[in-house]
């Protein structure tokens, strides 16, 4: 159910929007494209971030002390400790080697529900985000699919159709090649995508960061749920 709620301008006319763990700013751009202003915040310097505002921190703590301050909220904690092989497979070598990946998604829900602003989690498959809406990079004819989930609170949106994909993701896989349409935008080797393959691919062209474009999510998907968001509004306000 969407919640109405007071949308508070930037002087500019633009709504407000908080990018909590932004990285390069995959998501802050295309919020940015649906209408947004869009503050970033992310405990490493991110001089890549191409949303209209930077501050460095604990994204967790930003938005317990400011997330009062936005309409909307964007939160995309760390997958790495989200994703099947590290919960699966790699979680006995992650621990013999003393190494661990930090599980932010139940700490940011809490922070969130606390402020009261709508907002959206996004992660991987195998995370603890309720999964009420699932996009693909095929939706938006996009040379990758990274299918990502994204849980809502204080407004809903219509899952649309998941488009057949057209093919394989290029790469080798238990030693034979495949060619396909998509290009695997994550690791290096075994026929992974460049720098520049990625940038396409996802439609980042800030950027030439590897290891943050991998990633980073492609503008199409926050376009599409920024949009769908001020239409809700707009019709709560109706």
């Amino acid at each position: 159910m969407t919640q109405p709620t007071l949308i508070r301008r930037v002087p500019d006319g633009r709504p407000r929007l908080l990018d909590a763990f932004c990285c390069i700013g995959g998501a802050a751009r295309g919020y940015q494209e649906a209408g947004f202003h869009v503050t970033g915040v992310d405990v490493r310097p991110q001089p890549d971030y191409c949303g209209d505002v930077f501050h460095q921190g604990d994204a967790i703590d930003f938005i317990r002390a400011h997330g009062h301050e936005f309409d909307f909220i964007h939160a995309s904690p760390p997958c790495q400790g989200e994703s099947a092989p590290t919960k699966g497979t790699n979680a006995a070598r992650l621990t013999a080697t003393g190494r661990s990946h930090p599980r932010l998604i139940v700490p940011t829900r809490t922070a969130l529900d606390a402020v009261g602003r709508p907002y959206v989690i996004e992660n991987v498959a195998g995370s603890e985000v309720r999964k009420d809406l699932r996009l693909c990079g095929e939706s938006f004819g996009l040379a990758v699919l990274m299918h990502r989930y994204f849980e809502l609170s204080g407004w809903t949106v219509h899952q649309p159709a998941h488009p057949r994909h057209r093919g394989r993701v290029r790469g080798w896989r238990h030693g034979e090649y495949f060619d396909g349409p998509y290009v695997a935008a994550y690791g290096k080797g075994g026929g992974k995508a460049t720098v520049e393959e990625i940038r396409a691919a996802k439609g980042i062209d800030w950027s030439t960061d590897h290891v943050n474009l991998r990633e980073a999510l492609p503008p199409a998907y926050t376009r599409w749920i920024g949009a769908a968001f001020l239409t809700a509004r707009m019709e709560v306000a109706a």
